[in-house]
């Protein structure tokens, strides 16, 4: 294991890094021998990289930024504050320069912003030898990593891609185009990341090409960028289902005022929610009063139905994320969530009805009309659960029919919503079935 000259190892470093200050990294991080401060640096995120190298001296820092590829590199200068920008460009030679400033160009998260602009690439008309031999002179030059060789005409246009064991197995004289294989998976350049990433999970592949609108290939996104990607929209989808806004950075880093503002606006928004709920049950106070035992079951109606509607938005926010889902399919899901919801309901219902029944035979806690309630309990669950399953998988379709993040459709505003609706499936229930009893 490495150890800097102080007795740290890398491993010390980056454990501790996270909550170490500015001042506390530019030290532990000056205590790494070069090679393994090298390796340190690349696999830091570009956040901490762009930290790091503001907090370095002036003078080293174009050895730092220069080890990074230029799709890294624009990620550093984009995590950079703005007015540091020009000056982190200017530590660039010309070639890469310009490669970063093209990168800068795309918006984060399409494709454009994800490709690495260095690939390796051929002409068809090159025999197996001459191709080995410029794919030689490219790797030593300027290639990151080689997945896949690219073969494009004279206007940059993919003609096709060969895969190094056909290129070694080949006859020296064989020309490329007789050896690559057609019709190549590519990705336009504007394209999502998130569906980017559902493109790698189609098709397995280690690297694509990015085209432009007039389909010349213009880089390559490798799986190594989509794993990040993957992990970026997981967190976000995961902390919307929690009932805020995507943070956009990592916990720790996040100011306590942004952690306010993204957590409180939601927040509130269920606050007020819930205030119909309030309102709800001030209207049937009068039915409350006559029939008190009504009221101990208002939180398991409720809370049943709110359940039984997260549930189901975040199975169905899932599966849309991961594509299983289209919009397409949407009574193909109605159809399902149906049946699970009488299914999950009758359950409910059947461990209600015993639960009062045994009360009622252990306690006397319901009095002489404790079938009617136990009735109006059981029949309004399977309503209740039935609605929320309904309502928690057809939300996310909804909105991401109007052009909402599906992922909006949070477990805490589904139970919201059901809340309203389960107390006035309940009341309504009871009055069908204990008018002229307690009611």
């Amino acid at each position: 294991m490495d150890r800097t000259h102080d007795g740290l190892t890398t491993d010390d470093v980056r454990d501790a890094w996270a909550v170490l200050t500015l001042d506390e990294r530019r030290e532990g991080f000056a205590l790494l021998a070069r090679e393994d401060a090298s390796e340190f640096f690349l696999s830091l995120s570009a956040r901490d990289q762009a930290d790091l190298l503001l907090e370095i001296w002036p003078g080293e820092r174009r050895a730092w930024i220069r080890l990074l590829p230029p799709d890294d590199a624009a990620d550093l200068i984009q995590e950079a504050p703005e007015d540091h920008r020009d000056a982190l460009l200017a530590l660039l030679d010309d070639s890469t320069r310009k490669e970063v400033v093209a990168l800068l160009a795309y918006a984060e998260d399409d494709a454009g912003g994800l490709m690495n602009p260095r690939y390796a690439r051929l002409r068809p008309e090159m025999s197996v030898d001459e191709a080995i031999s410029y794919l030689r002179r490219q790797t030593r030059e300027n290639m990151e990593t080689i997945y896949y060789v690219y073969v494009l005409d004279p206007g940059q246009r993919l003609l096709g891609v060969v895969s190094f064991r056909d290129l070694f197995s080949a006859p020296p004289q064989k020309r490329v185009r007789d050896i690559m294989a057609q019709g190549v998976v590519t990705v336009p350049e504007e394209m999502d990341q998130e569906q980017v990433s559902q493109l790698f999970a189609q098709h397995n592949f280690l690297a694509m090409p990015v085209v432009d609108r007039d389909q010349r290939v213009v880089g390559i996104v490798t799986v190594d960028d989509i794993v990040d990607v993957v992990q970026e929209e997981a967190t976000e989808d995961i902390q919307k289902l929690g009932g805020m806004a995507a943070l956009g950075e990592p916990y720790l880093e996040t100011s306590f005022i942004q952690m306010v503002r993204k957590r409180a606006g939601w927040l509130a928004a269920l606050f007020i929610g819930e205030m119909l709920t309030a309102t709800a049950m001030a209207h049937y106070q009068d039915e409350i009063a006559r029939a008190v035992v009504l009221a101990l079951f208002i939180p398991l109606i409720i809370s049943s139905g709110g359940n039984s509607g997260s549930q189901a938005s975040t199975l169905v926010v899932r599966a849309m994320a991961l594509g299983e889902l289209k919009l397409r399919d949407w009574w193909r899901v109605v159809r399902r969530e149906l049946a699970a919801g009488l299914a999950l309901g009758a359950i409910l219902a059947t461990i209600g009805l015993c639960r009062i029944a045994v009360w009622q035979g252990l306690f006397q806690a319901y009095g002489i009309h404790w079938i009617p309630v136990a009735g109006t309990v059981a029949l309004s669950l399977m309503g209740v659960v039935l609605l929320g399953t309904l309502a928690g998988s057809m939300l996310p379709m909804l909105l991401q029919r109007l052009g909402v993040d599906p992922a909006s459709a949070s477990a805490p505003f589904v139970a919201t919503l059901i809340d309203v609706s389960g107390l006035v499936i309940y009341f309504t229930v009871a009055h069908l079935l204990l008018r002229g009893t307690l009611l």
